[in-house]
């Protein structure tokens, strides 16, 4: 056979040509040494087609393809007759990666970073493409301030062509920031300005937080906040000149130095507005919160440009450009602005776009929208569907855009991206004390039921002392005006042998139907009425006050509740609440007709204020009130008013805080008919899960008070602890550890409460 070879060398794809054989009519093409590579892969990438006549010019060109294409380490061209043979050697494909020693990351985050530089399992191997990796691996050990990490790469070949890639890591130890200078730093006490900084030195919580590891990031981050704390102040030519990071040679240290000019303190010699305000200017004005005389404060000169932007906003501006234009007097330190204001043209909202509702059903996210399609823009509006969405507890985020359509000038969209999560709950509640057993508790939930927005839930409660058996079923738009209507059916069984209260048994088996009319954005009242049949069992050691009760009105009884509720809520989230005002009034009563004739009163009023971007400050108050009225007007004792546990005053055990009866040398609570209850607690986030963890430190107070006694503040018990709030993975966390203050002799103190959620 007359076989011809051309071995043709990627610098021959630059020279000229030398004819090593006639040009012929390709009959056939034939690929050899292919393992991997599909036969039609190569195909695609040769410039010569069955047909084609074939030139060395041509040949060249074919090597030079599929050489680009990374599949091969060589490629040659053979004349067979009339067949083109491509005779190809592949290059290895990596089989597998290995990491030993790596302990600071997880093995799929790295994986998914390698991927990015080329590197990963199944893929084509390439010596520069590993150095790269190695490159990208030590760079995210720097990140985490690790500099004296030390990886040592192997290649061992596999059969069939594979490679397996072997990265051998020493991490070492991370490096802490040692020190952090401020250069230039006069004004202010250089500790108060390093307060700023997330940055910081070793301390007691940088273990968890990292804070000590130095991030280019981070501090770039900090270097700005510096920056607004001196313009805030009024030193308007404030300056970083340099900032100079060094690691110490055994890369254990690193020392941070920021060189700093702070310039003059001005102030605010006038502030005049200009433009076009589409609006009366004395509105505007009413929103400026730079005065002359003040120290200028960037931040209040910011507010003021944001609030002229929102206003105009509610009246359908949405692109309103509202710009402040400094005039300096470096001699006297005084600066003096003009407000710019330009509205733009009036623009209406063409379509709402809603993304990310895979479960929820588009109508239920529809339905609290207050902005609507065709109509003006306003801010408020779209501001107030984003909150009322968030407040729904149906969605991790709400994120809101308002883009311009193209080739418009007074349209724009308004886009609604939601992030879903699981809106069932399986509940269990755990409480333990030194003297009492564990209680367990469960429900089970549904929130957003079949994505209708529609609440079904079943609660079970498995404690010692009580058996609960609920089934709800709620229906938050029974009306497509807001009109709520929901039902419930319960049985109850309570034995209080083992609880501070005094010995009875009961079983309640009842039900009930009620309807909710919003009043407001943020306020709605609430009406229901149920039948319900209780049947007492008093016993030997029961207090008289008990068997009294049932010798006058009979060991069962049926009444009929009527319940009546206002409720106002201002809080920003559903969650974890950082602003707002949260107030709730409710009263139920026992009608005539039934067996029994009472009324329970409550009023709750809870605030939000935050403190500053980390804290905030929670204030609970709440007070209660019962009493029985007419001809058969006793207050059943088993609707008296407690106090004390994870809702009330923790620290003490649930329900035995307030009056005492004496039995057989035994004292048991009783309960009341007034109630008062505090609660102050400092909340704040822990960095880097802001959204699913949060800390606080309380001081609660309260007391209950029987019919008789007078109500004195000196009889309030008091505690003080920690409490922690936690979206973890497997569902909602909470839990309390809470110190008694002024307990007595008596008191039943319960230390840890803990409350476990599981989402699915």
């Amino acid at each position: 056979m007359n076989k011809s070879l051309l071995s043709v060398l990627i610098a021959s794809f630059f020279a000229a040509p030398a004819l090593a054989f006639e040009p012929f009519a390709v009959k056939d093409i034939r690929v050899e040494g292919i393992q991997r590579t599909e036969a039609g892969t190569v195909f695609s990438y040769l410039p010569v087609k069955v047909g084609d006549t074939l030139t060395d010019e041509k040949a060249a060109q074919s090597i030079k393809a599929l050489f680009a294409t990374g599949f091969f380490k060589d490629v040659r061209v053979e004349v067979d007759s009339d067949v083109m043979v491509i005779v190809v050697q592949e290059r290895p494909a990596i089989a597998k990666l290995d990491f030993v020693g790596m302990k600071e990351f997880e093995k799929d985050a790295i994986l998914k970073a390698l991927k990015d530089t080329g590197i990963a399992e199944g893929r084509i191997f390439d010596r520069a493409q590993l150095e790269k990796a190695e490159q990208e691996l030590k760079r995210q050990y720097l990140t985490r301030g690790k500099y004296g990490a030390n990886i040592t790469t192997t290649v061992t070949p596999l059969e069939r062509n594979r490679v397996g890639i072997n990265f051998n890591i020493e991490e070492g130890v991370a490096a802490r920031i040692k020190q952090i200078n401020l250069v230039g730093a006069k004004s202010f006490k250089e500790s108060e300005l390093l307060g700023k900084f997330e940055l910081t030195t070793p301390g007691i919580l940088t273990w968890y937080t990292k804070n000590d590891q130095y991030s280019r990031q981070k501090l770039s981050a900090d270097l700005e906040k510096l920056k607004s704390f001196y313009m805030n102040q009024g030193y308007l030519e404030f300056n970083v000149e340099s900032t100079q990071v060094s690691i110490s040679p055994d890369k254990q240290d690193v020392y941070i130095t920021v060189n700093i000019n702070e310039g003059e303190r001005y102030q605010v010699s006038s502030v005049k507005l200009a433009g076009d305000f589409a609006i009366p200017e004395d509105e505007l004005k009413k929103l400026v919160l730079v005065n002359a005389g003040d120290v200028f404060s960037r931040e209040r000169l910011n507010d003021t440009t944001k609030a002229i932007g929102d206003r105009l906003g509610k009246e359908g501006y949405a692109f309103a450009n509202v710009n402040a234009a400094p005039e300096i007097d470096k001699e006297k330190r005084k600066v003096a602005f003009t407000i710019f204001v330009d509205p733009g043209k009036r623009v209406y909202v063409r379509r709402i776009n809603v993304t990310g509702n895979t479960k929820t059903r588009d109508e239920v996210v529809r339905r609290e929208l207050r902005q609507m399609e065709g109509g003006w823009y306003d801010a408020d509006k779209v501001a107030t569907s984003k909150l009322r969405l968030d407040r729904l507890g149906f969605f991790n985020d709400v994120a809101v855009e308002t883009p311009a359509v193209p080739g418009t000038a007074d349209q724009l969209d308004v886009n609604l991206k939601v992030t879903e999560k699981p809106t069932g709950n399986l509940m269990l509640g755990l409480g333990t004390s030194s003297t009492d057993k564990v209680i367990v508790s469960g429900a089970i939930s549904q929130n957003n039921f079949l994505g209708s927005g529609n609440n079904v839930s079943i609660q079970v409660n498995s404690a010692k002392s009580y058996r609960t058996y609920v089934f709800s079923y709620t229906n938050p738009y029974f009306t497509p005006n807001g009109v709520s209507q929901g039902f419930d059916v319960y049985h109850r069984t309570v034995n209080t042998s083992s609880t501070a209260l005094a010995y009875y048994s009961s079983a309640s088996t009842g039900g009930g139907i009620r309807f909710g009319f919003p009043i407001g954005e943020k306020q709605s009242l609430g009406f229901g009425v149920g039948v319900d049949t209780t049947t007492i069992t008093t016993y030997d050691d029961s207090p008289q006050y008990y068997k009294d009760f049932v010798n006058e009105y009979g060991a069962t009884n049926l009444t009929i509740p009527v319940t009546a509720n206002w409720v106002s809520d201002g809080k920003d989230s559903f969650f974890f609440p950082t602003r707002g005002t949260y107030q709730k009034a409710g009263i139920e009563v026992a009608m005539p007709g039934g067996d029994l004739t009472y009324y329970r009163a409550n009023y709750q009023l809870q605030q939000f204020v935050p403190l500053n971007s980390k804290f905030t400050l929670m204030l609970n108050g709440e007070v209660g009130y019962a009493d029985g009225y007419g001809s058969t007007g006793g207050l059943p004792f088993y609707k008296n008013l407690y106090a004390g546990g994870v809702t009330s005053v923790r620290g003490f055990k649930a329900s035995s805080l307030g009056p005492t009866v004496e039995e057989n040398g035994d004292t048991y609570r009783v309960g009341g008919n007034r109630r008062l209850v505090a609660n102050a607690e400092l909340l704040w986030s822990i960095p880097g899960m802001e959204k699913s963890l949060r800390m606080g430190w309380f001081v609660d107070a309260g007391w209950v008070w029987g019919k008789g006694q007078n109500i004195e503040l000196g009889d309030m018990r008091y505690s003080t602890g920690l409490s922690a709030a936690w979206v973890s993975p497997v569902g909602p966390l909470k839990f309390s550890v809470g110190l008694p203050l002024n307990d007595k002799e008596g008191d039943k103190v319960e230390t840890f409460q803990f409350q476990l959620g599981t989402t699915f």
